[in-house]
């Protein structure tokens, strides 16, 4: 899964950067009334447009893979964007100098003179500066949009900018909420800071269980989170249900380092419940989109029920009855019709636990 993700990445970043070098072919040969010396018709523009965006769609790919997967990803965001755009202009530099020098090797051999005139036709020529000046301020948009779909998810960026949102709408849901079990003897016996250390450690565990099953985080609620999906999206291949227990595998195998750091391994609680919700775009300085409903009234309630009943994740009859269990390698544990606090009716209630659980 995690190979499929960064073919998307990769893909999203040759796009981008086609899309940007063909608006920079444009401006710059199209609107002259004489095609470039190196072309011969129009599609050699096209062609063009096409080698940069698939070199630095590689090279920002490259880059942003370098640093999620090392230390640069902990240190501030600018410093982050920063080893990006040097990345990316390194890789620029040298790939016009190659294509440089294979152009001149042949008119001259000699060394001296050959970087003299990679020199002139390089560094000094007008072009190539104001290609530079281009690749700084595409790099840096590009990375403030990835920062933004960072911090609100890629699907909600799209859809406030499309403005999908700004009037209500109807939609079907399915919602995951996890819940740290003690929360609040952790907290008095940690203290904020190492608390707060703690619930970064934990969640940082969370991401890519999230992006491997095609889920969006909704909202952190201090040492809580919830999760969602649009609802065909939620049910298919056992997501609802991957989320939570990738989740608490990946805690046991880091148990090493939080029984060092914090003397203990954190351990979550899960409830999940689907239904219509009303989706809309509010607020004006900060705006997020919002879902209105009692479907989260109610699985906040079924939550609760996780200490009484003795079990770690629950869902609704109604996701159940959504649900396909031909291959599932989850077993659901039918806890009967409970009333839940503050509902004037009960639900059904199901424990879920893996198949090879012992």
């Amino acid at each position: 899964m995690r190979a499929s993700i960064q073919a998307k990445k990769l893909a999203f970043a040759i796009f981008a950067w086609t899309s940007a070098m063909a608006a920079f072919v444009f401006f710059r040969y199209a609107q002259t009334p004489e095609l470039p010396q190196w072309a011969v018709g129009s599609a050699d523009l096209a062609t063009l447009s096409i080698y940069m965006g698939i070199i630095f769609g590689s090279l920002h790919w490259m880059s942003n893979l370098i640093a999620d997967f090392s230390a640069i990803n902990r240190l501030p965001y600018v410093f982050s964007v920063i080893f990006k755009g040097l990345f990316l202009l390194l890789g620029a530099t040298t790939l016009a100098y190659i294509t440089q020098y294979l152009n001149m090797w042949a008119i001259e051999n000699h060394m001296t003179t050959l970087r003299q005139m990679l020199t002139a036709h390089i560094l000094y020529s007008p072009a190539f500066q104001a290609l530079i000046v281009y690749l700084v301020v595409v790099r840096v948009g590009l990375a403030f949009l990835e920062q933004m779909a960072l911090l609100v998810g890629f699907r909600v960026l799209v859809n406030i900018g499309l403005g999908n949102y700004h009037k209500p709408r109807y939609e079907q849901r399915l919602f995951l909420y996890l819940d740290m079990v003690a929360s609040t003897t952790h907290a008095e016996s940690l203290g904020d800071y190492r608390f707060s250390r703690l619930i970064q450690d934990s969640f940082s565990l969370l991401a890519d269980t999230v992006t491997n099953n095609e889920a969006e985080i909704y909202r952190y609620m201090g040492d809580a989170v919830l999760i969602h999906w649009p609802l065909k999206d939620g049910i298919k291949e056992d997501r609802c249900f991957n989320i939570y227990h990738e989740f608490s595998q990946q805690l046991s195998w880091q148990r090493l380092y939080f029984e060092e750091q914090y003397g203990f391994v954190p351990k979550f609680k899960a409830a999940a419940h689907c239904g219509q919700v009303v989706a809309a775009v509010v607020g004006v300085q900060k705006q997020e989109i919002s879902f209105f409903s009692d479907v989260l009234n109610t699985l906040a309630r079924l939550q609760d029920q996780c200490n009484p009943l003795g079990q770690r994740m629950l869902i609704s009859g109604s996701l159940k009855s959504r649900l396909d269990f031909a291959e599932t390698r989850y077993d659901l544990n039918n806890l009967g019709p409970i009333k839940l606090k503050g509902k004037q009716h009960s639900i059904e209630i199901y424990g879920v636990s893996p198949k090879n659980a012992a």
